[in-house]
């Protein structure tokens, strides 16, 4: 597991939408966020050498962390056209590109994986891109079992969504989930990743939370600017601070391989070139990997929770060294 530190990392206030400008910048008008500073740059210590000049492990508070599993969807219909000729991306049959039937294997061996490992016991919450890649990936590996009629609880997906071939899924006994722009894959040009209407998606994917999504049509899509590589990399900080505004402690996001590789690409400068390797290569399709996000600010954080002041009830626990400091000063006195 890797642990990946801001400085400081602190959420960002909401600001209000600004327009699309005539500059090809990117705005995010589902969720809008103030731009970091460049005191905000992201940086990743394999040991103590930056932090106090020794080497050895890293120690740091447990309520100033986050434990995030990052997941890659599986694959899809644009993967493999894609790879044939790269201008398959530029077609309009791959619109909202869905799972392959090979993508619903990796789904369902990545469910597994989770299971035996115990992680789904232990995720609060599933933030997914709302794109039907991710939305399938996610459900598929976080959600609950097969959809039978009868339960009183909206599925998570209903049978064949997408063109999936695929049973409904449950919501009962998983986690929530909700759908958040900022984590989508790059924008613009690429018809498989601009997105349905979310009435539509909602249709689909009852169980979902898309209420964090302001425009029900795609606005942020373009058909002639690709976002750029800098625009993701910002887009993913504006993300990662985000996740702080979130009580949850141990989440899993299901996204794209260019927002991950261009999120995580500013970490891990200070670590070993392994363990930059590590965080910083593409993601495998259905890939997991388990990070730490590190908040080293003090506003990020959450109250500890397994901490314990100690004497209760009170009385006498000086410890030794520090007795022995203080009872000759007192007889001096």
């Amino acid at each position: 597991m890797s642990i990946l530190y801001n400085t400081p990392l602190m959420p960002f206030l909401p600001s209000p939408t600004p327009p699309l400008s005539s500059n090809n910048n990117f705005a995010y008008p589902s969720i809008s966020f103030s731009h970091p500073s460049s005191s905000s740059s992201p940086r990743c210590f394999s040991s103590l050498s930056e932090m106090d000049g020794t080497v050895g492990q890293c120690l740091y508070p447990l309520h100033r962390t986050k434990t995030i599993h990052l997941v890659r969807h599986a694959q899809g219909i644009h993967n493999v056209e894609g790879e044939k000729d790269n201008n398959a991306y530029l077609s309009e049959e791959l619109f909202d590109a869905h799972l392959t039937p090979l993508g619903w294997r990796q789904v369902d061996n990545l469910r597994k994986h989770v299971y035996e490992c115990g992680v789904n016991k232990k995720i609060e919450l599933v933030i997914v891109s709302p794109l039907l890649r991710t939305m399938q990936t996610a459900v598929g590996v976080f959600g609950g079992e097969r959809y039978m009629d009868g339960i009183n609880v909206p599925p998570l997906m209903v049978e064949n969504a997408g063109k999936s071939n695929h049973p409904a899924i449950s919501s009962l006994h998983s986690p929530p989930f909700i759908a958040v722009e900022l984590c989508r894959e790059h924008l613009g040009v690429h018809p498989c990743d601009r997105r349905r209407s979310i009435s539509e998606y909602r249709s689909i994917f009852p169980a979902i939370d898309f209420s964090l999504i302001e425009s029900d049509e795609d606005v942020l899509w373009r058909v002639d600017v690709r976002e750029k590589d800098d625009e993701v990399a910002a887009r993913g900080q504006k993300f990662l601070n985000w996740l702080w505004t979130r009580k949850e402690k141990e989440i899993a996001v299901v996204s794209h391989s260019g927002f991950l590789y261009h999120t995580l690409r500013g970490f891990g400068n200070d670590c070993d070139p392994s363990v930059k390797s590590e965080i910083c290569t593409h993601f495998a399709n259905c890939e997991l990997r388990s990070v730490v996000l590190v908040d080293r600010g003090m506003i990020g954080s959450d109250p500890a929770t397994t901490n314990y002041p100690g004497k209760k009830p009170q009385g006498l626990g000086l410890p030794s060294d520090v007795a022995e400091e203080i009872q000759p000063q007192k007889r001096e006195s």
